[in-house]
């Protein structure tokens, strides 16, 4: 029993720690995962890029498939990425994505929105932000990361009931800056992000209304100083990119706008230790290989 799936990096709009609200938007990097069922007594998962890292999110998606459309299979499940892990970039919500969706796969689940279909993409989603709460790798579910991830587009999101309240499409040339560290969001300090929560009420209420770029920008600034990030890159951005933002809890810091802009910001960026790229936004998120 084989199943391939694939899922998409994001970026930041607004950080959910402060309010519950949040919202992200998919990039061009991505996850893949492979599963393969079999009549094994548990699941194994490998990260391809990091043979030694946690691979209990994975599994956990794979366990969750199976109780709920398998036949207790277990077997194997496999991860290879081009989204940083630890960068702010929602590699965690792209590896549970497209490991539900592999997993969905393997069983010979249907995924789509038609009513005979076994599971919608959006409820598949949801299946991975439970398998991330239930081993303890992200403070709210994040499910803003997870459903820019599955959908494509720009979502802005109730974390707190895991809802969708807004799907866009946006087409944007997107610069990301990556520095050396990392930083794990289930280590972020929560009540710091709390302390801006009036800033994050106005970054929702920019993105409501359409105004995702600058929302972005108070975004960033906001929670750059929460978390104890240098601004001096964003600030580097504001003059050229139509909107920039700390991607996540950091310590990424992505950029949007148009790509001769975004080439000057790299120029600028280039300049710093850490690995800048330029990408794209997308539309049509995960899907079954």
């Amino acid at each position: 029993m084989h199943g391939r799936a694939t899922a998409l990096g994001a970026g930041t709009v607004l950080n959910a720690l402060a309010t519950g609200t949040g919202s992200a938007f998919a990039i061009d990097a991505e996850t893949t995962a492979t599963v393969e069922l079999d009549e094994s007594d548990r699941v194994r998962g490998t990260i391809a890029e990091a043979p030694d890292a946690d691979t209990r999110l994975i599994e956990r998606c794979v366990e969750l498939v199976v109780e709920e459309f398998g036949d207790g299979e277990a077997g194997a499940v496999e991860t290879e990425s081009d989204v940083p892990m630890a960068a702010g970039l929602k590699s965690s919500s792209a590896a549970a994505n497209a490991t539900i969706l592999a997993a969905l796969d393997a069983v010979g689940a249907s995924v789509g929105p038609a009513p005979d279909d076994d599971i919608s993409r959006i409820d598949a989603c949801r299946l991975g932000v439970r398998a991330a709460r239930e081993v303890g790798v992200t403070v709210t579910g994040a499910f803003d990361d997870a459903a820019a991830s599955m959908l494509g587009g720009v979502v802005v999101t109730d974390n707190t009931e895991d809802e969708l309240v807004v799907r866009d499409e946006v087409d944007w040339d997107v610069l990301v800056w990556t520095p050396p560290e990392r930083a794990y969001s289930a280590d972020a300090d929560v009540s710091r992000c709390e302390d801006v929560a009036s800033m994050a009420n106005l970054v929702a209420e920019l993105a409501l209304e359409g105004r995702y770029a600058e929302a972005m920008t108070v975004n960033g600034l906001a929670f750059s100083a929460a978390l104890d990030f240098p601004t001096d890159p964003a600030v580097e951005a504001m003059p050229i990119a139509d909107g920039v933002s700390l991607s996540g809890t950091g310590p990424s810091v992505v950029a949007v706008g148009d790509r001769d802009d975004l080439e000057a910001v790299k120029r600028r960026w280039d300049a710093r230790d850490g690995e800048t790229r330029l990408t794209t936004t997308r539309t049509d998120g995960a899907r079954i290989l």
